[in-house]
């Protein structure tokens, strides 16, 4: 189990917090050696001197208290001198005992003394000293009970929370950039080439951003590049096909075998070039809009029930609507399809489902055809990754390449794998939310 974070924010808050942490401890220890305990030392000085005075007055031989001098030192000091017997109701017995103090007072006063303090609606110091170890002398410490520490506490709450609060602003503001190159370079890898994003942040971070707007400039570029020269290629191909299939048109009757041999490879030149044309297209251009998932399918299957094939649906009731860009959809499940006809003869068979775990839509397309060994499955979304040397039939190798790139501009997954049964399972996932 990780205790310490990973992310960078996450890392800068705890080393924020941890040195806040460290300041408060060094802080605390500071204050107890330098000021607290020379203070707590000063006022057991102050208290032995006092106990000395009231032991001028009485003999050293005796070590006893009348009553009309404690009565003395009560008006004049606020100092009471009780017997062992009589101090308890006085606030003797809601006193604790602290050794700290008794033997500070030990050393001060030259013997063995007990201390205890008196916590009630003020502050008593209770010191048995060791001139007369049978009475109690009773010390009010007046300016104690008027202390009150709730400002210091809610000084140095208040001071954590400003600071966690503050380490936590700056690593949000530090690594906001991050996150937003984080976002553009996973928008890249789908084939979404973004706006360039603001240079902002450390001098570390802008450079790494020029360098990605610069990078994100030359894809764009080469993108357009490519769109054009396919373009141009398959402008100039098309017209001296169209030539040639009407040159075929003039082939005599008893030729009709080879006019129809080049009608097919014309054909067959045409639909690659097309295959071509949609794996550079930018489906992107089209808007995101809720669609049911159902409907579309049905609608892609009463097209292809006029090749005379049997589908087979098996579509999910209610599903919620899902994002997507309807024209690059259909030609995914048109191309899903058209697969599963090509490579099979048996029945096709369409799913649709709903994963409430992941909160993402399913369209499974299976046929009944040979399948593909596993060794090659992972290879076939590659572009110009031919399926013939597994299903039989030559192709392009742009299909299934055209589909995920598909799938993936919808931030979405798909998978394969062969039925046990028989033939293959082409799954499509849809989250339910998009993601920007």
């Amino acid at each position: 189990m990780r205790i310490l974070p990973q992310s960078a924010f996450g890392k800068t808050v705890f080393l924020i917090g941890f040195l806040l942490l460290i300041n408060q401890l060094v802080s605390y220890f500071l204050v107890a050696v330098y000021v607290i305990q020379p203070s707590l030392q000063q006022t057991n000085h102050l208290i032995a001197k006092q106990i000395k005075v009231i032991f001028i007055d009485v003999g050293a031989q005796d070590r006893q208290f009348s009553e009309e001098l404690t009565k003395r030192f009560q008006q004049a000091t606020g100092i009471e001198v009780y017997s062992l017997a009589a101090a308890g109701p006085y606030g003797l017995d809601n006193s604790i005992y602290y050794q700290y103090f008794s033997d500070e007072m030990s050393r001060e006063l030259g013997g063995p003394a007990e201390v205890r303090i008196e916590q009630d609606d003020s502050f008593s110091f209770w010191v048995r000293p060791p001139q007369a170890p049978d009475f109690w002398i009773k010390i009010p410490l007046n300016g104690l009970n008027e202390t009150d520490f709730s400002p210091l506490q809610i000084y140095i709450l208040l001071i954590g929370f400003l600071s966690v609060a503050g380490g936590w602003w700056f690593a949000r503001h530090l690594n906001r950039p991050l996150q937003s190159l984080q976002q553009a370079a996973l928008r890249v890898g789908r084939g979404d080439i973004p706006e360039p994003l603001p240079e902002v942040g450390s001098t570390e971070i802008i450079s790494v951003t020029r360098a990605f707007n610069h990078m994100a400039s030359g894809i764009r570029q080469l993108e357009k590049d490519r769109a054009l020269l396919m373009a141009g290629v398959s402008h100039d191909l098309r017209t001296p096909l169209t030539r040639i299939r009407l040159a075929s048109e003039m082939v005599s009757e008893q030729d009709n075998w080879i006019r129809d041999g080049i009608v097919n490879d014309i054909e067959d030149m045409n639909a690659i070039i097309d295959q071509f044309i949609d794996y550079i297209r930018h489906h992107k251009e089209e808007a995101l809009h809720e669609e049911d998932l159902n409907q579309l399918v049905s609608e892609q299957v009463g097209a292809e029930r006029l090749q005379q094939r049997q589908i087979e649906t098996d579509l999910a009731a209610h599903l919620p609507l899902v994002p997507m860009r309807r024209i690059a959809m259909k030609r995914v499940l048109t191309n899903l399809i058209e697969n599963a006809i090509k490579y099979s003869d048996g029945p096709i068979e369409i799913h649709t489902g709903f994963e409430k775990g992941s909160k993402r839509l399913y369209v499974q397309v299976r046929d009944h055809g040979p399948g593909i060994p596993e060794q090659q499955m992972a290879k076939m979304f590659e572009p110009f990754t031919q399926g013939d040397t597994a299903r039989g039939s030559a192709g392009s190798g742009l299909g299934l390449a055209i589909i995920k790139k598909i799938v993936d501009m919808h931030r979405g997954e798909i998978t394969l794998h062969n039925h046990a049964f028989g033939g293959l399972v082409a799954t499509v996932y849809l989250p339910l939310k998009a993601k920007e």
